[in-house]
C-alpha cells in the first residue's frame, strides 16, 4: 500500500525507533493537513491574533521534535495529537498575550445547541482549555471529539476514521460534549466540575 497514509505510518514507526529526521519528513508530508487545521484553530481565535497558520504549524514542529517520539499508531493519531498539541500552544501563547495586556483573550464558540436556542458567546481561551481538560477527565474521548470537530473542523466521518469509532458514536459524543461544555462554560466557578 502506497500514498500519505502509509508513508505516515513508516515515518511514525522511524521517529519512534529513533530516526529524529523523520519527525520532519512527517511534518513535511503532512504539511498541508496541519497548515489546514492550524488555519481552523486560528479561526476560532480574536481577530489580529499575531500567530500565522504557518507559524502554529512551525512551533508545532518544534515542540514534537524536541520531545521524546511518541508512541503513535498511523496518519490520523498523529493528526489528533497534532489537534491537542495545537490547542495547547495556542492557549500558553493567549496566556502570554494575556499577562502583557492584562486582559483576557476571548474565543468566540458557537456550540449550535438546538435543544437550548444555540449559544453564541466568547470565553477566555484559558477557561476553554481549562475545561476541555476537565472533560478529558471525564470523557477523553469526547473531549478528542471536540479537538477535531470543532478545532480542526473534521467532518463525522473523518472523525470517526481518525479514532476508529463509529460515525454514530462520533454523533452521540459531540452532541455530549457540546452540552457538557455548554454546562461547564456558563456554570459559577464554584458549580464547575
Amino acid at each position: 500500500m502506497t500514498g500519505p497514509n502509509s508513508g505516515a505510518t513508516q515515518l511514525l514507526r522511524q521517529w519512534r525507533n529513533g530516526d529524529e529526521a523523520a519527525c520532519g519528513e512527517l511534518i513535511a508530508l503532512l504539511y498541508k493537513e496541519l497548515r489546514s487545521l492550524a488555519g481552523s484553530y486560528l479561526q476560532a481565535e480574536r481577530e489580529g491574533h499575531t500567530l500565522r497558520p504557518t507559524a502554529l504549524v512551525h512551533e508545532l514542529y518544534l515542540k514534537l521534535a524536541g520531545s521524546d517520539p511518541l508512541d503513535l499508531k498511523d496518519r490520523g493519531h498523529f493528526l489528533a495529537i497534532s489537534a491537542r498539541q495545537m490547542r495547547r500552544l495556542l492557549v500558553d501563547h493567549a496566556r502570554h498575550a494575556s499577562a502583557q495586556k492584562r486582559a483576557g483573550v476571548r474565543v468566540d464558540l458557537d456550540f449550535d445547541l438546538s435543544a437550548t436556542g444555540g449559544l453564541a458567546g466568547g470565553w477566555n481561551a484559558a477557561d476553554l482549555s481549562e475545561a476541555l481538560d476537565r472533560l478529558e477527565q471525564v470523557d477523553a474521548r469526547a473531549a478528542r471529539i471536540v479537538e477535531l470537530r470543532f478545532f480542526a473542523g473534521l467532518t463525522d466521518e473523518e472523525t470517526a476514521a481518525a479514532l476508529d469509532i463509529s460515525r454514530a458514536t462520533v454523533r452521540r459524543d459531540w452532541d455530549y460534549a457540546r452540552a457538557w461544555l455548554y454546562a461547564e462554560l456558563t456554570a459559577s466557578p464554584q458549580d464547575r466540575r
